[in-house]
């Protein structure tokens, strides 16, 4: 039992009568901030889910007369292309960057070489680069790279919405931090059984990084899924939009009401939220350990 605090048989801790009052402003402080985050999003899912008229720019905090059409509506007004397409980038891009991060990583944490320091500086000075300054040579260089399955450039394919996404410096530096953290005895004593540097890799350091995996995938997933800037770059008809290029157009269209284009936000929102869920465990460990550790 700490010393802050009065315990019962039912062993429920009750603070002291001095810590009532900070206590209860604590609450009420951390009861405001959830009103604040949560209220616009109950919103937004009362209004997409709500078969009540409403005016243009309207919403609702409660589910009036509940329907799925505003689903229906936005799914059909473009967003199943966008969901296809952006899945597609996603899964492959996410792919690639996780493979190339973690054989980058190992080799700057594991490997010595003329220039490893220059290396891991220029990689972390990418991070400190805004998009907006490499979009135009990023946008000339897909111009002259040929598609390798159809004529023309990378340009409005999903080899130019996915390669510039490959190469990414944050998973590259997590991940690097962690392997660093690994015992070299645990390698060394698979090298003495007679295992090669990709059999280590495979069987002892990459199974060891599962919570780093997880941030990254974390951190990849959303930077990928919420891409704006490279659609827009590379996309040049409507087949070949993201999800966040559709909610983006629907936003700006009068003729659609306003939960019909909360309904496609709702849509892109999702994912995201569902990947963070699914990979939490992971999350907080794997980026302690990897970015304040290394």
């Amino acid at each position: 039992m700490s010393a802050g605090s009065h315990q019962t048989a039912l062993n429920i801790r009750w603070p002291k009568p001095h810590q009532l009052p900070g206590r209860i402003v604590h609450w009420v402080l951390c009861l405001l901030v959830l009103f604040v985050f949560l209220l616009p999003i109950w919103s937004m899912i009362a209004t997409v889910f709500s078969g009540a008229q409403m005016r243009q720019g309207q919403m609702s905090l409660s589910i009036r007369d509940f329907t799925v059409d505003n689903i229906v509506q936005a799914w059909q007004y473009g967003v199943a292309r966008g969901f296809f397409n952006s899945m597609v980038v996603v899964v492959i891009g996410l792919a690639l960057q996780m493979t190339v991060s973690t054989l980058a990583a190992y080799a700057l944490a594991r490997k010595r070489f003329r220039g490893a320091a220059i290396v891991t500086v220029l990689i972390l000075a990418t991070m400190m680069m805004p998009a907006e300054v490499i979009s135009l040579p990023l946008y000339l260089v897909l111009g002259q790279i040929p598609a390798p399955t159809e004529s023309g450039s990378l340009l409005n394919s999903f080899g130019g919405l996915i390669l510039p996404i490959v190469g990414w410096a944050m998973p590259i530096y997590i991940m690097t931090g962690f392997m660093k953290e690994i015992p070299k005895e645990l390698e060394e004593s698979a090298q003495i059984d007679g295992a090669g540097d990709l059999r280590v890799f495979f069987q002892v350091v990459l199974p060891l990084c599962r919570p780093a995996l997880g941030t990254c995938a974390i951190f990849g997933f959303l930077m990928i899924w919420d891409q704006y800037l490279l659609p827009m770059l590379v996309a040049r008809t409507p087949d070949m939009y993201t999800l966040t290029m559709i909610v983006t157009s629907l936003q700006s269209s009068d003729g659609l009401g306003t939960p019909v284009r909360l309904a496609a936000a709702l849509m892109l929102m999702v994912p995201g939220v569902v990947v963070y869920l699914l990979l939490q465990r992971f999350f907080e460990r794997g980026l302690l350990s990897g970015s304040v550790k290394g």
